[in-house]
């Protein structure tokens, strides 16, 4: 099972640098979109595991696909990715 806050905490943060970010790539309006449906998922009281799950895989590939189209820093992106992989025990 996934420990839910730290996902919240993720979610927040991801939400915090997409306001900063350019709205004009499709590939970052597709990841806010993203994030909100996973915070919105987030504040259900029992998100399924499986749809978690398939919602952070999801957000991996995306904040991957938004990094390389919009030339966003590796320095920003590299936590999110690490954070995204551990959760799912990737790293």
């Amino acid at each position: 099972m996934f420990n839910i806050e730290e996902v919240r905490k993720l979610v927040a943060a991801l939400e915090e640098d997409l306001a900063k970010a350019e709205s004009g790539s499709a590939d970052v309006q597709a990841l806010r979109a993203e994030v909100e449906a996973l915070r919105k998922a987030l504040n259900k009281p029992e998100p399924g595991h499986n749809w978690l799950r398939d919602s952070l895989q999801s957000l991996h590939s995306s904040i991957d696909a938004a990094a390389e189209t919009a030339k966003v820093d590796a320095a920003i992106v590299g936590p999110y990715i690490a954070t995204i992989g551990r959760i799912l025990g990737l790293s």
